[in-house]
């Protein structure tokens, strides 16, 4: 049988978002390592149930948005609002 086919397990400390802190056994990083979560299961919406916002700590979502910002147009958006607004009252104008 090989010798030293298994990593490394030992104790680490995992470190939750709101300041909290356990330790567990990993093979993750160095022994008495610190894992720092930057989404944890009291602020991930899986687990809180979807009421919470993500937040944007890198500011990609900002910079996704500024980047495409007119990809589509300006006017596409107006042109079809007031296409769905005058479909609409022509409808409704029509049951009466």
């Amino acid at each position: 049988m090989k010798k030293d086919t298994h990593p490394d397990y030992h104790m680490i400390t995992v470190k939750m978002t709101d300041g909290s802190s356990f330790q567990t056994r990993s093979t993750w990083g160095e022994a008495n390592g610190t894992l720092v979560l930057d989404i944890d299961p009291t602020t991930h919406p899986a687990w809180t149930g979807g009421g919470q916002k993500i937040l944007d700590r890198d500011g990609r979502v900002g910079k996704f948005n500024k980047k495409f910002e007119g990809f589509l147009g300006d006017s596409s958006k107006d042109s079809k609002s007031e296409n769905n607004t005058s479909d609409n009252t022509a409808q409704e104008e029509t049951e009466s």
